[in-house]
């Protein structure tokens, strides 16, 4: 079984909701990128009440390094109009892993979140937060 060393993602915003969906191990180079791609789709949101709904499928895991620059990123969501994180979970081995890892870097940014097995349950968990 072979693995990638670096993850993929997609971002796409959906009114007041950035959608991400993210695939495979994140390392510092896939979460920098990602970071400056952050920071590009929150222009336009910026002074907005907003929310990500975030997706993780297959092996996703961080390195210290990667966990530290998600920790900037999400900060630097939060003091751009994020109010919540809901995060969907799927076809992982490492769901333990990750979720320890997710809630260290949410709870360092002080951000509302969530976890759910279900993209709709998450949706609807963020539209309430937004309105």
């Amino acid at each position: 079984m072979q693995h990638s060393a670096q993850g993929s993602y997609t971002i796409e915003q959906q009114n007041n909701i950035l959608l991400i969906d993210a695939k495979g191990p994140f390392n510092e180079v896939t979460t920098e990128q990602y970071y400056q791609d952050i920071k590009l789709i929150t222009k336009n949101m910026i002074g907005s009440r907003w929310a990500s709904l975030v997706s993780f499928q297959g092996h996703s895991v961080f390195t210290p390094e990667a966990e530290q620059k998600l920790i900037e990123t999400t900060q630097y969501r939060a003091e751009n109009g994020m109010i919540a994180i809901a995060t969907v979970i799927s076809n992982s081995p490492y769901v333990d892993i990750l979720q320890m890892q997710l809630q260290r870097i949410y709870q360092s940014c002080a951000i509302k979140f969530n976890f759910f097995s279900n993209p709709e349950h998450a949706h609807n968990w963020l539209n309430s937060f937004i309105k």
